[in-house]
């Protein structure tokens, strides 16, 4: 297994690895984006921020972005289409991916949290992360059919940080296929789910590494993916998928510079965990 050196490799460097001592489970609160202006240089915190957010960032920016004050006057989006996914050896092009992985993936809203989910069968199951609704009483998925349904939490696996969610129906909605196996490096990938809020948002990069040591959920070191596909607040328990819109892993961690966002290192759950911790939760919780 790999991971993340603990030795500095730049200015004000610390690793994410888990050293010891030093706690990485608490969310990181990220400051100012241009730093605190003192001139001292910035560092990566030693520890990984989970990616929920707040309903009410989320609108905020939903709205800023859709650049119109007034939700009445702004036309409906359009349900997002879906094409066959592509066949064979891995593609380069990832539009095939993500017309075959949208129409799957949920927005979570969790209370005054939210995230990300995806579609795992015809009877309702969604796959999202732990944290995104470990507190949370009242629960509803917004599909890219804009409908929004309310959902039951079937269980939770909090030393995987998996969930498992169910709605009543699916309909318009389109269950996402777990990959057979696991993704190589540099094979490129979406992340796809709702940063912000901004839902059907899709991002692209590449497998930068893989067993990756992290701490994942309430649980000790575990590998992980790494990816260079921005990650976001909002993206947790959304999918990781790889040119053919297979799930490979579940987006859930960033490593961020204190007073910064996404940097380019995010982390995924690997798919083969995240199906075993789901299909148990859905065997002993319904």
């Amino acid at each position: 297994m790999s991971g993340l050196g603990t030795t500095p490799r730049g200015p004000g460097f610390v690793s994410p690895q888990l050293e010891p001592g030093v706690p990485t489970d608490p969310p990181v609160t990220a400051g100012p984006a241009g730093g605190s202006g003192r001139g001292t240089p910035r560092r990566l915190l030693a520890g990984l921020a989970t990616i929920g957010v707040s309903a009410a960032a989320g609108a905020a920016a939903g709205a800023w972005a859709g650049g119109d004050t007034d939700p009445a006057a702004a036309p409906a989006p359009a349900p997002a289409t879906a094409t066959p996914a592509p066949a064979g050896t891995v593609p380069g092009d990832l539009v095939g991916a993500a017309a075959a992985a949208l129409p799957g993936v949920v927005q979570v809203r969790a209370g005054a949290a939210g995230g990300s989910g995806f579609v795992i069968d015809r009877s309702g199951h969604i796959v999202t992360n732990d944290h995104v609704v470990a507190t949370a009483s009242n629960v509803s998925v917004v599909g890219a059919d804009g409908r929004r349904r309310p959902a039951e939490v079937v269980g939770r696996d909090p030393s995987s940080d998996i969930a498992v969610l169910r709605v009543a129906s699916v309909d318009g909605l389109r269950p996402l296929t777990f990959a057979s196996g696991s993704p190589r490096v540099g094979e490129p990938v979406l992340a796809v789910g709702s940063p912000l809020g901004l839902s059907g948002t899709v991002t692209a990069g590449i497998v930068s590494a893989l067993d990756r040591q992290v701490r994942l959920g309430e649980g000790g070191r575990r590998a992980a993916i790494q990816t260079d596909a921005s990650i976001n607040p909002g993206n947790s328990g959304g999918p990781l998928v790889n040119a053919r819109g297979e799930v490979v892993g579940v987006n859930t961690a960033i490593a961020t510079l204190e007073g910064g966002g996404n940097i380019g290192i995010g982390f995924a759950i690997p798919v083969e965990r995240a199906r075993a911790a789901a299909q148990q939760i859905i065997s002993s919780g319904g």
